[in-house]
C-alpha cells in the first residue's frame, strides 16, 4: 500500500465513524502511544543510547568549561534563558530532572517569593525528533554524497546521518577539542569511523571541506561562539567557498535571520533560492511544529 492508498484507506475508515466520535478518534491517533510505537524503530533506538552514553560524559547543562565565551553570551541574553542539549534530553527527561530537582523550567523574577516565569530554553543540537524529520524529510536521497557539519559539537547530526541516510560521508567541523574527543569516543564505540571523519579545525580553516560538500549543515553555528568579526569572517567564507552548484544548505535560524543580524550583504538571491518545506508532518508525540519550521533549506545556484 503507497502513501495514496494508505490515505484513501484511513478516510474511508474514518468517514465511518460518528461524528460525536470523530474528534476523540483523532485525538487518540495525535497522543497514542500505540501510533507511536509504530514510528519507533531500531535507529531510534541506537540514537537514544548515544545520547545516553552522551548524558554520563557531560554535566547536566552538556557544556565544557573550556565555553566561557558561550556561557557569557547566554547570560548576557535580555531573558533568562537555560542550555538545554535537545539530542540528549526530550521534554520527558526534562520532565524528570525537574522532579528530581537537578533542573527547572522556571526562575524567581522577585528573589525570596514563588513568583516565577518561564525560562527560555535553548540548543545547539537538533533533538532526535529534528533529525529524523532532516533526514526522512527534509534532505533527499545521500547516496554517494557528503554531508559537512559545521561545528559538530557533539555530534548528532553525524551520527543520525549514518543512521537515518546513505549518505558516503560525514564529515564534522569542530572548534573546541574537548567536544572532537567525545565525539571521537561515540564514533569508536559505535564503529562510525568507515564514513564518519571529525576535524578538529575552524571551518576558515577548511576550504576544501565546504569545495566538496554536498549538504551543509549549520545549527546556531556562529552567533554563541564567535565575536562579531569572526562570524562576518565566517560566514564571507562560506558564502566564497561553498560554490557547487545544486549543493545543500541547511540552517538554524534562516540565512537571512543570521545575516541581518551582523548587517553583511551577502547577495543571497545570487547564491541560493529557499526550498519550502512541510514542517505538518506528525514524528511522534514529542512533535514540536515551531521547531520544525526554524530548520531551513537553500539551494546553491
Amino acid at each position: 500500500m503507497d502513501v495514496n492508498e494508505a490515505q484513501n484507506a484511513l478516510l474511508t475508515l474514518l468517514g465511518q465513524v460518528s461524528s460525536a466520535a470523530l474528534p476523540k478518534v483523532i485525538q487518540w491517533m495525535k497522543t497514542s502511544s500505540e501510533i507511536e510505537d509504530l514510528l519507533t524503530n531500531n535507529s531510534d533506538v541506537l540514537l537514544h543510547n548515544i545520547a545516553d552514553d552522551l548524558r554520563n560524559c557531560l554535566p547536566v547543562e552538556a557544556m565544557m568549561i573550556s565555553e566561557k565565551q558561550v556561557m557569557e553570551e547566554i547570560q548576557s541574553l535580555q531573558r533568562p534563558t537555560l542550555h538545554v542539549d535537545a539530542f540528549l534530553y526530550d521534554d520527558d527527561t526534562i520532565d524528570s530532572l525537574c522532579e528530581e530537582g537537578k533542573m527547572s523550567r522556571n526562575y524567581c523574577v522577585s528573589c525570596g517569593s514563588t513568583k516565577t516565569a518561564p525560562l527560555d530554553f535553548l540548543s545547539h543540537s537538533f533533538s532526535i525528533v529534528e533529525l529524523r524529520f532532516l533526514f526522512h524529510h527534509v534532505l533527499p536521497d545521500l547516496s554517494e554524497k557528503t554531508v559537512l557539519d559545521v561545528g559538530s559539537r557533539l555530534g548528532a547530526v553525524l551520527y543520525a546521518g549514518y543512521i537515518y541516510s546513505s549518505a558516503s560521508k560525514l564529515e564534522g567541523v569542530e572548534i573546541n577539542a574537548e567536544f572532537c574527543e567525545l565525539q571521537e569516543k561515540i564514533i569508536n564505540k559505535y564503529h562510525f569511523s568507515d564514513r564518519i571523519q571529525v576535524h578538529h579545525s575552524d571551518i576558515c580553516g577548511q576550504r576544501s571541506l565546504l569545495h566538496r560538500a554536498d549538504v551543509v549543515v549549520l545549527n546556531n553555528v556562529f552567533q554563541y561562539f564567535m565575536n562579531k568579526e569572526e562570524q562576518i569572517k565566517a560566514w564571507k567564507f562560506i558564502y566564497e567557498n561553498m560554490k557547487k552548484k545544486g549543493s545543500l544548505l541547511v540552517t538554524v535560524p534562516s540565512l537571512k535571520e543570521s545575516l541581518t543580524k551582523l548587517q553583511i550583504n551577502l547577495q543571497l538571491g545570487q547564491w541560493v533560492e529557499e526550498i519550502e518545506l512541510d514542517t505538518e508532518v506528525f514524528l511522534g508525540a514529542g512533535t514540536d511544529q515551531e521547531a520544525l519550521s526554524d530548520i531551513h533549506l537553500y539551494k546553491v545556484l
